[in-house]
């Protein structure tokens, strides 16, 4: 009979220390409500440590489909996807075969009903042809800039902020062209202008050009150079890096292109 009645025992203790190692799971410690992580003391049976969740949550973050409450750089992120995508005039499809993503998590990724993965996040962005930097950068706080004015001179900068050095000027010119080597200039790097109204003229090297309103010119500034009105007053609208604003639109420069 006591043979008969060990296993039943030893049955009944393991249903014991079972049972409350499920309690310890459901109710976490101090019998707070949900899977919370903790353990719990037995006397005679030492200490059962609960079930650590943290580790199945990533993974159901990753199944479940669920709406992105995030901040304004999260929304902007998938906007800039959407954007990107629709440059280049691609369907959901066509970019997820680029990123080996279905293309209904894709649709999820941009309308905000599912979190996005670093890894998706780095695919998408080599897939679009851009950097994981670029696409989760901030949005720039300051878009329009004011220009500095000198009627002097007839010049008006801008400096642009993305790329410094580089200014984009709108100078009035009076004179006619410089006459004689002496008068022209050159220094590293490349000059772009465009002829706002009026006729220019662009002495370049041994040549002489002559550029209508509407028209653009380009030319590498180690050729010695210099620009002048003809036929009256003219405006043009250039882009000069550092070394050309050093050289034409310096302050203390009578004129951006001295004529002789």
């Amino acid at each position: 009979m006591r043979a008969a009645f060990l296993p039943a025992v030893v049955m009944a203790v393991v249903m014991a220390v079972v049972m409350a190692v499920l309690l310890a799971v459901v109710t976490g410690p101090g019998g707070r409500g949900g899977m919370g992580a903790g353990c719990v003391g037995m006397a005679g049976f030492g200490t059962f440590h609960a079930f650590d969740p943290t580790n199945v949550l990533p993974m159901l973050h990753k199944l479940l489909p669920m709406k992105q409450e995030g901040s304004d750089l999260d929304s902007l992120v998938r906007k800039r996807i959407r954007a990107l995508r629709a440059a280049q005039g691609w369907s959901l499809d066509d970019l997820a075969a680029r990123c080996r993503l279905g293309p209904s998590t894709l649709s999820r990724i941009e309308t905000g009903h599912r979190r996005i993965a670093l890894d998706q996040l780095t695919a998408i962005a080599r897939a679009l042809g851009t950097s994981l930097d670029q696409l989760v950068e901030n949005a720039a706080d300051d878009v329009v800039s004011n220009p500095t004015h000198d009627p002097a001179r007839g010049l008006t900068q801008w400096a642009l902020r993305g790329e410094p050095g580089v200014t984009v000027a709108r100078v009035r010119l009076t004179g006619p062209p410089p006459k004689g080597p002496a008068a022209l200039k050159a220094h590293p790097g490349r000059e772009w202008f465009t002829v706002l109204s009026g006729t220019v003229e662009l002495l370049l090297g041994e040549r002489r050009l002559r550029v209508e309103e509407g028209q653009a010119a380009e030319f590498p500034t180690m050729l010695p150079h210099a620009i002048g009105a003809l036929g009256g007053p003219a405006e043009v609208l250039g882009i000069f890096d550092r070394d050309g604003r050093r050289t034409h639109l310096h302050e203390r420069a009578p004129d951006p292109y001295p004529s002789g």
